[in-house]
């Protein structure tokens, strides 16, 4: 038996038969005399290959959206954009016009870009393996070679790879795969979060190690430890087993009694299973833009009531709150013709497009929430508005829900208004959070969005990826800002970002206040059990501490215990 050490970053554990991923070499022609190259046939070759990488990488991305949430697969997006990246293009294109074949242009421009990225430290470094995703598939077209085939794996597969790019990882079957592991690759990489979401256990970062294991071998993959165990014996198959938290049905509290709500984020139906399964108290964010993807009209009221009823079905006597539409930004939908921008992430999005362009979808959507929340389960039901800014949006909100329930009335359909909501993902929201909550009855902190506008940093942008981080000082304060004002006037706080679902973040959150966390459902057992471990009033010492602060790297050395 031997361990390999790595970071967990699916805090579940597997055990299977060792298979190496070994990509088909994309090896390149010899480089001919640039002057035998005819630039303008090597550009259109260039173009060509770069239509089929857009063509596979949107195949790709809706591929994602069905297995894995329209959240993950966002990633495609990006990806998408690598591909008219200005400074890649001209890059290529120079070096076509100088004698280049189109294959060489494209790998020694990625080689430069990833070379600049795996310089970086954090997320920067990880980014490094979405533009070898991008460079691949255009060497592929320009050299026809056919990708490997990862989503027909024998069952009880534990994967073992130099690296896999999120490509690689969205084709996995996890009914197959018992686990992963590679040599590189962070927590928070592209990859990472898709094996999460698929519920693989994964430990990334092993290291050099890796390699000594051989085709066929027995290994353990703890994504708890962070550990990759070769032939493991029986006690640490049983140790391992024991690793994994054991799903608790019921509502869990801290060591000193403090109850704290951990829900489940959800985008698509058939995440209502499993995460009651993986023992969620209820639905904490419940996405609704998949009703209108991949189609050529928005659904009617019926059938949105349908979905909605669904959920509070799958989570009976628990919470479900329900996020209205959130397009704009970075979710487009064809059909509604949204409105191009030079910066959508500051545009028209979310509540904004519901109180104007959209105001008939959002009526219809208002009415399906209102039918459901009279039905037998929909005492459950909770409603939040996303993107909000002001005051008047809630107001706004709240005057058109007044009128859709007296239209309602007038025909004499049943109808409840249910709990209503706001996301804060605005530093606006959170600088006048006690207005919002004292018009409402509860604030959910979308920390993935909080810290892009808090940090001014687009989180799809990698060159500013060192600045979409949470644990910034200002984007905690924001938070405490937010739960403060919130609890001052009796509404309860949740938080619904990625930042919810780290265990290793637990307790800071209880300290914080929180009163809700939802997550991806994969996470739901390990922070249950980290709130079991924790107690209210230390957690609140170090919250007191970390906002304190005044850099990052004090924030983490915190967190460490290091004083």
């Amino acid at each position: 038996m031997r361990a390999l050490t790595g970071v967990g970053s699916t805090p579940l554990s597997g055990v299977g038969t060792a298979r190496w991923y070994r990509p088909t070499a994309l090896e390149l022609p010899a480089r001919p005399d640039p002057a035998s190259v005819d630039s303008e046939a090597e550009r259109e070759r260039f173009e060509r290959a770069r239509n089929a990488a857009r063509e596979a990488i949107r195949r790709a991305r809706d591929r994602a959206a069905e297995t894995v949430g329209e959240g993950e697969a966002a990633v495609f997006e990006a990806h998408e954009q690598f591909l008219d990246d200005p400074q890649l293009v001209d890059a290529i294109e120079g070096s076509i016009d100088d004698g280049s074949p189109a294959e060489h242009a494209v790998d020694d421009a990625y080689a430069d870009a990833i070379a600049q990225f795996e310089g970086m430290e954090g997320r920067m470094a990880e980014r490094a393996d979405d533009l070898r995703d991008v460079r691949d598939r255009l060497l592929r077209a320009l050299l026809d070679v056919a990708a490997v085939d990862l989503g027909s794996l024998p069952e009880g597969t534990v994967l073992l790879a130099d690296r896999l790019t999120p490509s690689d990882t969205a084709e996995l079957d996890p009914e197959a795969v018992a686990g992963i592991a590679t040599a590189t690759g962070g927590r928070t990489s592209h990859a990472a979060i898709i094996a999460r979401s698929l519920a693989i256990p994964a430990v990334v970062g092993v290291g050099d190690g890796l390699d000594d294991i051989p085709e066929g071998a027995t290994v353990l993959v703890d994504g708890e430890a962070g550990e990759v165990v070769v032939d493991p014996d029986e006690e640490r198959r049983a140790a391992a087993s024991d690793v994994d938290a054991p799903v608790v049905a019921a509502r869990v509290s801290t060591a000193d009694g403090r109850e704290i709500e951990v829900a489940a984020n959800v985008g698509r139906p058939a995440e209502l299973d499993p995460a009651a399964e993986r023992g969620a108290d209820g639905i904490g964010l419940y996405r609704t833009e998949f009703l209108f993807l991949d189609r050529d009209a928005p659904p009617d009221e019926d059938e949105q009531f349908a979905a909605i009823t669904a959920a509070l079905q799958a989570f009976p006597d628990e919470r479900v709150v329900v996020r209205t539409l959130d397009v704009g930004g970075d979710k487009q939908v064809p059909y509604l013709d949204l409105p191009e921008e030079p910066n959508p992430f500051l545009g028209r999005r979310g509540v904004r497009l519901s109180l104007s362009d959209h105001a008939d979808l959002f009526e219809t959507q208002l009415r399906a929430l209102l039918r459901a929340a009279a039905t037998d389960a929909g005492d459950a039901l909770a409603v939040m508005v996303p993107m909000v800014a002001r005051v008047e949006e809630v107001e706004d909100v709240l005057s058109r829900i007044e009128a859709v329930a007296a239209t309602l009335d007038t025909e004499g359909v049943d109808y409840e208004i249910p709990d209503l909501g706001a996301m804060v993902e605005t530093p606006a929201a959170s600088y006048v959070a006690g207005a919002l909550a004292d018009r409402l009855d509860f604030l959910s902190i979308g920390t993935n969005d909080l810290t892009q506008y808090v940090m001014a940093a687009d989180r799809e942008n990698d060159g500013v990826a060192d600045l979409h981080d949470p644990l910034h000082p200002a984007v905690l304060r924001a938070v405490d800002r937010t739960v403060t004002a919130a609890h001052a006037c009796d509404a309860w706080v949740g938080m619904c970002g990625e930042m919810a679902g780290d265990p290793d973040l637990t307790e800071l959150l209880v300290g914080l206040g929180l009163d809700e966390l939802s997550m991806s459902a994969v996470t739901v057992p390990a922070v249950k059990a980290r709130i079991r471990e924790t107690d209210a009033e230390s957690a609140a010492t170090l919250a007191e501490t970390v906002l304190a602060c005044e850099t990052r790297a004090a924030v983490v050395a915190r967190l460490d215990g290091v004083e």
